[in-house]
């Protein structure tokens, strides 16, 4: 979303899910206080609170760091979002924030094990999967249906025009920024849950492989990127239980972004487009 209105990539956007994550770290053990604790409604209310924060967090990004930057070159906000991008990662491993020792992620949901005729998943694989895919939805049903998905829809085909047509522009990049960092959030929690540890540098790798089910899906498509992200996730859990691949797992979506770039530069969804220099 935020390359399909701006033209730039938000290399701070995996940071942002390792907030979320420690948000969820953090606001647990105040939500079993008001809640039983590892309960479904239980873990649903940290998830809603970490996005949240989340969303907060990236608005303030968006206007402290790249809002007095949008006349710039591309360059310069790229520069800046590493910058960014760098600043949470070291501010974050300090022993006064967070430290740099992992974490260990407090359960959120009861521990059940469902059997689906032979096939043996536990309820936070289950959650994480049906939560994605509401996500998903909603996130379409925004872009699409709403009158901000329509603004967003507006600026990114010609700012200019929309500006003259009454959209408030940093109202709607704000917003996008706001719903791009609440999903981030809500993809720290899911990745937490699953993993249990937790740190200030796990959004590095992760960010990356976002970036890169980007440019596989087609960057600025949101179902090509929901589609990319699916296609490489697929190909590393098979890649897992092949010995000889098993221990380059990590190295095949980078291996898959070189490709993409030599042979369907705009993605498997992606449009070519003819731009002017």
């Amino acid at each position: 979303m935020v390359y399909g209105v701006l033209r730039f990539i938000n290399f701070a956007h995996g940071d942002v899910f390792m907030l979320g994550a420690f948000a969820g770290y953090y606001l647990s053990p105040v939500v079993n206080q008001l809640l039983p604790a590892q309960s479904y409604l239980g873990g649903l209310l940290v998830l809603v609170l970490a996005m949240a924060v989340c969303a907060l967090i990236g608005m303030v990004i968006e206007f402290l760091a790249y809002r007095p930057l949008r006349r710039r070159p591309k360059l310069t906000v790229l520069i800046t979002a590493i910058g960014v991008s760098l600043l949470i990662e070291y501010t974050c491993q300090n022993d006064h924030v967070f430290g740099a020792a992992p974490h260990a992620f407090p359960k959120l949901i009861p521990d059940t094990i469902w059997n689906f005729a032979g096939l043996v998943l536990d309820a936070n694989q289950v959650i994480v999967f049906a939560t994605t895919l509401l996500l998903l939805v909603a996130l379409r049903f925004i872009v699409q249906k709403t009158r901000l998905g329509l603004a967003m829809r507006a600026v990114s085909f010609n700012a200019p025009a929309a500006a003259l047509m009454g959209v408030n522009i940093n109202s709607v990049i704000s917003f996008t920024f706001g719903l791009g960092s609440a999903l981030a959030g809500a993809g720290g929690i899911l990745f937490a849950m699953n993993y249990a540890s937790i740190d200030p540098l796990m959004g590095v790798q992760v960010g990356l492989k976002a970036f890169v089910a980007a440019v596989l899906g087609g960057i600025g498509n949101l179902t090509g990127a929901a589609l990319g992200g699916f296609i490489i996730g697929l190909l590393e859990t098979f890649a897992g239980g092949i010995p000889a691949l098993s221990n380059y797992r990590d190295g095949i979506a980078f291996a898959i972004l070189i490709l993409i770039l030599l042979f369907k530069p705009a993605g498997l969804l992606g449009k070519t487009q003819i731009e002017k220099v």
